[in-house]
C-alpha cells in the first residue's frame, strides 16, 4: 500500500551536486510534476508531448527569464519513479538553481526528503528494496569492484538469490499449512525427508553469503594493512612507494616515526588502508614508547600485517623470532624483505625457507608489483574480480541472513526431535520473515526511514 501523502505530493530537489557547475539538474516526481513545469516552460507544451522526450526552451518567473533550459519528460508508469517525472537541467549557477526550486515551490511543489524519490519507486514497485539499497551502494562505488558488485545487486542479482530460496520455503510451509487443515486425518503433505534436504542445503547457500560478507566489508571500507618492523627498516619508505606520494617522512635515524601514519591507495579495484607504524624496539624515550605501544594496539586490529625487514642486516631466524614474539596467529601476515638491491646473492638464498616472503626495495621500487600481487592474493581478491559470486555488503542484509540461518537451525533441530506441523511451521514462518526482510517483502515505517534517510537529497 502506497502512502496517500506520496500519491498526492509532487516534490523536488536538486539532484546533482550542490555548487557551481557547467549545469545542473533539477528533478521533479509527482501528479503535478508536468503541470508545474508547464506553468513557468516557455517551449512546447509537455502535457502534448510523448515521454522520455528532450524539449528546450525557457524556464519564466512572470515575465523574467531564470535561464534557458532542457526539459526531460518522462511519464509515469515508465520512469525511475513511476509516476510523472521532470528533469530540468539548467545552468550550474547556485542562484539560478535556488531561484528556478523556489519557482518550483510557489506552485505547488515541496522539497523532497532524503532518498525520496528512490523511496517512492521501491513503493511503487520499481525494484525491491536490496536494489534500492544497492542505488545508494553505486552512487558511493569508488573503484571498479565495488562499482561492479553494487550493480549487480542493482539489477537484482542479489535479490533473486533471496527470492529463490524464499520460494522453495514458501512450498514446504503451504505444505506444513495444508496438513494442519487435515490433522484428523493424520495426513503428511511435506516430505520431512525433502525438507531435510532443502533445509540443509539452503543453509550451505546462506553460509556461502555469510562468509562473502567479511569480503564485501573490504570491498566498502577497505583493509586495514598495518606495515611493521624494527625501525629503519622502511617502512615509511613502503607507505610513500605504495601511495606514490610523500605521506610519511623518511630518515637515516631510528624511530623518525612515532605515531599512525595512515592512507589509502586502490590496488586492482581493492581499497587498502595502509597504516605506517613505530618501530618495534624497546625504548626509554617517553614518546617513542607511546608510539611503539599503538603499533600493537593497530596490530591486534588489522586485518592483514605487512612486516618489514632488512635484508642486509636481518637473518632468517631473527625474523621467524620477530614474527613469533607479534603473537598474531589468526591475522594474515606477508614478510617484506627490503633493500633487495643492497643485498647480494647469497643473502638472498639464505630466506628461501620462508613463506609469504616477498623482495622489495622500497627506495627503488623494485618488487612493488609482485607485492601488490600477494596483497591481492592475501585478500582472496581474484576470486572476486573473475567469479560471478554474490558478494554481501550490507550489515542489515547479513544480520537478516544470521537470523535465517538460525532459525532454519531451529527447523532441522525440530525435524530431529519430531516437533508436530504447526511448530515446524512457525519456525519456517520466521525463515520467511527474515528474507522477506531483506527484500522488502517484510518493512516497517522505522527500517524505511533508516535506509532512505541515508540517501542524498536528490535520489
Amino acid at each position: 500500500m502506497i502512502p496517500s501523502n506520496l500519491s498526492k505530493d509532487t516534490i523536488v530537489a536538486l539532484s546533482t551536486a550542490a555548487g557551481h557547475g557547467a549545469i545542473a539538474v533539477i528533478r521533479l516526481s509527482g501528479p503535478e510534476a508536468i503541470s508545474i513545469v508547464q506553468s513557468v516552460f516557455k517551449g512546447k507544451n509537455l502535457q502534448n508531448q510523448p515521454s522520455h522526450t528532450l524539449h528546450f526552451g525557457t524556464i519564466r518567473d512572470d515575465e523574467k527569464i531564470l535561464d534557458e533550459v532542457v526539459v526531460s519528460l518522462f511519464k509515469g508508469p515508465n520512469s525511475y519513479t513511476k509516476e510523472d517525472v521532470i528533469e530540468v537541467s539548467c545552468h550550474g549557477s547556485p542562484y539560478i538553481t535556488e531561484q528556478i526550486i523556489k519557482l518550483f515551490l510557489r506552485k505547488g511543489a515541496r522539497l523532497a526528503e532524503a532518498g525520496e524519490f528512490t523511496k517512492r519507486a521501491f513503493l511503487n514497485g520499481q525494484f525491491d528494496l536490496a536494489q534500492a539499497e544497492a542505488v545508494a551502494d553505486l552512487i558511493a562505488s569508488d573503484s571498479a569492484l565495488t562499482h561492479q558488485v553494487a550493480m549487480k545487486q542493482m539489477r537484482g542479482g542479489f535479490s533473486q538469490e533471496i527470492k529463490a530460496l524464499r520460494a522453495q520455503l514458501i512450498h514446504f510451509a503451504s505444505m506444513i499449512e495444508l496438513e494442519l487443515d487435515f490433522s484428523e486425518e493424520d495426513v503428511e503433505f511435506a516430505d520431512r525427508s525433502a525438507l531435510r534436504r532443502l533445509i540443509s542445503s539452503l543453509q550451505r547457500l546462506i553460509t556461502d553469503l555469510l562468509q562473502s560478507f567479511e569480503m564485501g566489508n573490504v570491498l566498502k571500507n577497505g583493509v586495514p594493512t598495518v606495515i611493521a618492523g624494527k625501525p629503519n627498516a622502511g617502512k615509511s619508505t613502503l607507505l610513500n612507494a605504495l601511495l606514490n606520494e610523500e605521506k610519511a617522512i623518511v630518515s637515516d635515524i631510528p624511530g623518525t616515526t612515532r605515531d599512525v601514519i595512515e592512507d589509502e591507495a586502490l590496488i586492482s579495484g581493492i581499497r587498502f588502508r595502509f597504516i605506517d607504524t613505530a618501530g618495534l624496539r624497546e625504548t626509554q624515550d617517553k614518546v617513542e614508547a607511546i608510539g611503539v605501544a599503538r603499533t600493537k594496539e593497530q596490530l591486534q586490529k588489522a586485518s592483514l600485517v605487512l612486516y618489514l625487514f632488512d635484508l642486509a642486516s636481518t637473518t632468517p631466524q631473527e625474523v621467524q623470532e620477530e614474527m613469533s614474539a607479534l603473537d598474531l596467529p589468526q591475522v594474515p601476515s606477508l614478510l617484506i624483505g627490503n633493500k633487495k638491491d643492497l643485498a647480494s646473492p647469497e643473502q638472498l638464498s639464505t630466506f628461501s625457507g620462508l613463506e609469504n616472503l616477498v623482495f622489495i626495495s622500497a627506495d627503488t621500487k623494485e618488487g612493488l608489483e609482485e607485492l601488490k600481487d600477494a596483497l591481492l592474493e592475501q585478500v582472496h581478491a581474484n576470486e572476486a574480480i573473475t567469479g560471478d559470486r554474490t558478494i554481501v555488503t550490507n550489515l542489515r542484509h547479513f544480520q537478516s541472513l544470521q537470523k535465517t540461518s538460525d532459525a532454519l537451525q531451529e527447523v532441522l533441530k525440530g525435524l530431529d526431535g519430531g516437533l508436530t506441523g504447526d511448530w515446524l511451521a512457525a519456525d519456517i514462518r520466521r525463515c520467511l520473515f527474515y528474507l522477506g526482510e531483506i527484500t522488502g517483502e517484510i518493512t516497517t515505517d522505522d527500517l524505511l526511514d533508516n535506509i532512505f534517510t541515508k540517501f542524498c537529497i536528490g535520489k
